[in-house]
């Protein structure tokens, strides 16, 4: 098994995966835009607020959060640690050319996980959840708006709430990336125990994918949900005064 190394390669290969998914998402909701006539910003939002709660939900389960680097690997000292928010996994180098990963899923029993950790776990599931309520509402006022059920049963915009529900998930899903980028930039250590075979303090901290992958989802959340608050029914739709 081939691992990436701690130097520019890692933070070469993170930012090209940065810029490639970000164009795919650009892409994405452009496209979504164009080929609808009725309702297109909302579907650009709908598409934004939906890669956001995918981008969430796939980057809590991985482990490319907080990447350890040790500089000069030993038998007892892991080539490379990937620090996640439900696992860690440590790659040992077991000959001249081979490594081995061995990964360690957290419980809610484990007392040696930090507090950011925690906190950054429970508010990405509150996002998550909060990002596929929205998800569904937007499906159904969507529904209604293309099959003409909102000009004659709806006063009020139908994507408030799933839209306040999105920039509510972005908020969170900011506050937990921001802990990680805080905690990278300060060199935090965790105390592991002992047989994870981990150091408490790499000689390296850098950005994960997965973290990078979270940044972008809050982003997304955050332009789905002002698209949707921001949406207004057409004139004919709104009631008219019988003075």
């Amino acid at each position: 098994m081939s691992v990436p190394s701690c130097n520019g390669e890692y933070e070469n290969k993170t930012l090209m995966y940065i810029k490639q998914l970000f164009h795919h998402c650009q892409v994405f909701i452009v496209t979504v835009i164009m080929v609808s006539r009725r309702g297109g910003r909302q579907l650009g939002g709908f598409a934004a607020a939906t890669l956001a709660w995918i981008f969430c939900s796939v980057s809590m389960n991985l482990p490319q959060w907080r990447v350890w680097c040790f500089e000069e690997p030993m038998e007892s000292k892991p080539s490379l640690t990937l620090v996640g928010m439900w696992r860690t996994c440590v790659y040992h180098r077991e000959n001249n050319s081979e490594f081995l990963r061995v990964c360690y899923q957290y419980t809610y029993q484990d007392t040696f996980i930090p507090l950011n950790i925690r906190v950054a776990q429970h508010l990405l599931l509150i996002s998550s959840i909060l990002g596929l309520i929205a998800t569904i509402s937007v499906i159904v006022a969507l529904w209604k708006l293309y099959t003409g059920r909102l000009r004659k049963k709806i006063t009020h915009n139908p994507f408030f709430v799933p839209g306040i529900l999105n920039i509510i998930a972005s908020v969170l899903v900011f506050i937990s990336t921001l802990y990680n980028y805080l905690s990278i930039i300060r060199k935090d250590g965790i105390a592991f125990p002992p047989y994870f075979h981990i150091p408490n303090i790499p000689d390296n901290q850098k950005v994960g994918t997965a973290l990078a992958m979270a940044t972008l989802s809050s982003f997304l959340f955050l332009v789905g949900g002002t698209i949707s608050i921001s949406f207004t029914l057409p004139e004919r739709s709104r009631p008219q005064s019988s003075i």
